[in-house]
């Protein structure tokens, strides 16, 4: 077995968008498939479409603009099949985190970490550890109406659990959701 080659911490760039996808993609299915009922990675599966990807990558885009470290990546030069999970000698998106810009901020009155993945060879190693903490110093800059950072974690994704738990992460109220 190779040794996990370091990652670079940085914010991410329009370059990078092929490999933020493939990750989106990752933590999209690694959602339907770990938690939740046996409809739920069914329905994940129908939304990666061509068009939600075209669409994500524009809303990363505007999130990016108007906030530069928004969208935290973690990236590896001249990985392998095994650590980067596509066997290419270019650079290659290993995690990232993204963080609401600030104009959408009174949407839970506080910084919401919309998403925070890292691909499974390297979770353990630090990578998910700086990528939060690129996370909350953006969301520190922010004039926020209430000084803090809220998250929807599945109460069943026991791995992410504990890591918001170091975080100081608290339960904060219930997400529900219902079909439209």
């Amino acid at each position: 077995m190779s040794e996990t080659p370091d990652a670079t911490i940085r914010p991410y760039t329009t370059d990078d968008a092929a490999g933020l996808w493939d990750r989106k993609r990752d933590f999209e299915l690694g959602i339907g498939s770990e938690t939740g009922g046996e409809g739920k990675l069914p329905t994940y599966e129908a939304k990666l479409t061509a068009d939600y990807r075209a669409r994500w990558l524009h809303w990363v885009e505007q999130c990016v603009d108007e906030d530069p470290n928004s969208v935290t990546v973690a990236v590896v030069e001249g990985g392998d099949a095994e650590s980067t999970g596509d066997g290419t000698d270019e650079t290659e998106v290993v995690g990232y985190s993204f963080v609401l810009p600030e104009s959408l901020s009174f949407v839970w009155d506080a910084a919401v970490l919309n998403e925070i993945f890292v691909l499974p060879g390297y979770r353990g190693t630090g990578v998910a550890d700086d990528l939060m903490d690129a996370a909350l110093d953006c969301a520190k800059a922010q004039d926020l109406p209430l000084d803090r950072m809220v998250l929807d974690v599945d109460r069943q994704n026991e791995r992410a659990q504990a890591f918001y738990d170091r975080y100081g992460f608290e339960h904060w109220g219930e997400m529900v959701a219902r079909e439209l």
